[in-house]
Parts: C-alpha cells; structure tokens; sequence
C-alpha cells in the first residue's frame, strides 16, 4: 500500500497506522477499549460482556484527548458487540465531537474467545495448568484452549448479538489463527475498501 508509518500512544491503548497511496494519505486507528471489570479482576474476559471500570472510561476519555491533539477526525466507525469496547468508541467519539459518525458493529471484531478460560483468574489458571501450558493457551498461534461447555455454548448461542450466525459459525473457543481468520472478513470486505476509498 505505499509508505506507511506507526504511532503508539504512550499508554499503548491507541495505534495509528499511517498509509500513502497515489498520493493519498489514510489513517487507520485502532483504540483498545478501557480497562473492564475483569481486567480489574485479573480474570479471562474473551466474549464475556463486562462493563468499563472507573479507570476504563478515564483510560477511554484520554485516548479520545490524545486523538484530538493530533487532529485526528475519522469518517466511519468499526467496533465490536461487547459493550466495552462499544462504550469506548462512543466516549473516543464525544471527545472528538464526531457523536453523529456511522459505525458498524460486528461480532467479527470482538476480542479472542478464550472458551472455558473465560471468567478464570489469570493467575489461578497458572497455578493450576502451569505457566507454560496458559503461555501456549494465550500466545501461540495454533494452540486452542479448553472449550466452552456445552451449557456454555449453548447460551452464548441464544445471545441476541448472535441470533443471526449459525451455531457452527460461533466459536466455543479460539487460537490466535482462529481469530485472524474470524476477522478477515470485515477487514476485506468493509474495513479495507474504505480505506481505499479514501474514508
């Protein structure tokens, strides 16, 4: 795609991708949401849909600071259905007075599924799997964690934000590969083409 560049912000929760094409400039923004209430907890989140803590929409509303000092304006939004990062994209978005900006919301852009490590502490986990295997549960490429439950599954699937996905597409749990394949979609169908259209 031409010249690029990368800008992180001091607290590593925004990254701005910088492109040139034919002697068009894009930016690509990518903001993690604030800190959660798991976060907090030190626990596995994945799909679980857990609220922003205090700290997180303060973490929100200075990303969205950082952003209008560098005189970034966007023209679409692309969030993910869980709440936190939904609720950071909208406080990013009042910060930088764009509240009205269409967004689209996909399942495709939630978080990595961690299965049946969602709702574990962190550090348990380690005590009782070892730091090794919870290494390769969280860092290698192709190496999946424990899966949902069947009961598990079975309510993630009657979850509105879903309803619309058959039960085979939704994952009970996914590698880092498994995820990257999730998100490709949207990313050349949607996220790419306004890229190259100048948005």
């Amino acid at each position: 795609m031409g010249r690029r560049s990368l800008k992180l912000s001091e607290n590593r929760r925004t990254i701005i991708v910088e492109f040139q094409k034919e002697g068009m400039n894009m930016k690509l923004v990518f903001v993690r949401h604030g800190e959660s209430e798991w976060n907090a907890l030190n626990l596995f989140t994945g799909w679980s849909d857990v609220e922003l803590t205090d700290k997180g929409v303060e973490e929100a509303h200075h990303a969205g600071k950082v952003l209008r000092s560098l005189n970034i304006q966007f023209d679409h939004v692309y969030l993910s259905v869980l709440k936190r990062a939904i609720h950071t994209g909208h406080i990013v978005l009042s910060e930088l007075n764009q509240d009205y900006l269409p967004e689209t919301k996909s399942w495709r852009l939630n978080e990595r599924h961690y299965g049946a490590l969602q709702g574990l502490n962190k550090q348990e986990t380690r005590e009782k799997y070892g730091d090794e295997q919870v290494l390769l549960w969280r860092r290698s490429y192709d190496v999946m964690p424990p899966l949902l439950s069947e009961e598990e599954a079975a309510k993630q699937a009657s979850d509105p934000r879903y309803k619309h996905l058959q039960v085979k597409d939704l994952p009970q749990g996914e590698t880092l590969k498994t995820t990257l394949d999730r998100v490709l979609p949207i990313w050349q169908d949607e996220i790419a083409v306004d890229l190259l259209d100048g948005k």
